[in-house]
């Protein structure tokens, strides 16, 4: 009988995909170690061994989110015929998609940072500094837009993506609250309204 060697790599990828999952659902402190072993099959020893400490799982677990989110936001975009229609793309699919397929209809990392403390400064400062990435990725985004005459050049591609990203929030807290998807999705047609008309962006 051939002993067959298991792929650690995957193993390693799949445990944090399932990580990511249920510390998105959870919360940080939400989340026990006794849910940790439950979720990654992972006997305690082992997810100390290969992770060091649930606060470094929790870290792998908020790049993989990142990483994910922007690799998803590169396909749409790659794979629409603007680089505007492909962010529309994505956020429906983030917010409105979201509301029955994510563990939580709320961002992972803004929801890191609504719980979490100076007492776990780090993680904090890791989620904002996530947070931000995604936003500078929306920014690109954006610049490419402008430069294809989608999205009016009078604002800086940076100050649309804090616009957008400030109503991705309140998108995601009324998805969260109450709203229908056919509701979200006609508040995602008004932001994307506001940003091609620029009407409604001045401070």
């Amino acid at each position: 009988m051939e002993l067959r060697v298991p792929n650690a790599k995957y193993d390693h990828q799949e445990a944090i995909n399932k990580a990511t999952r249920l510390f998105w659902a959870k919360g940080f402190h939400a989340t026990s170690m006794r849910n940790i072993q439950q979720a990654i099959d992972m006997r305690p020893g082992s997810i100390y061994a290969t992770f060091g400490s649930k606060e470094a799982l929790f870290s792998k677990a908020i790049q993989h989110y990142t990483s994910t989110s922007k690799d998803r936001l590169n396909a749409y975009v790659e794979s629409s015929t603007s680089p505007l229609t492909g962010l529309k793309k994505f956020i429906e699919d983030s917010i409105a998609g979201g509301q029955t397929s994510a563990p939580s209809t709320m961002c992972m990392l803004v929801k890191t940072i609504a719980e979490l403390t100076d007492d776990n400064a780090d993680l904090l400062a890791e989620a904002k500094r996530l947070l931000q990435d995604l936003e500078s990725a929306f920014a690109d985004v954006l610049a490419r837009a402008q430069k294809m005459g989608e999205v009016d050049a009078a604002r800086s591609p940076e100050y649309l993506a804090r616009y957008l990203q400030m109503q991705i929030m309140g998108l995601r807290t009324y998805a969260h609250m109450q709203g229908s998807k056919e509701q979200v999705m006609e508040l995602i047609d008004g932001v994307f309204h506001s940003l091609t008309g620029q009407e409604h962006l001045s401070p």
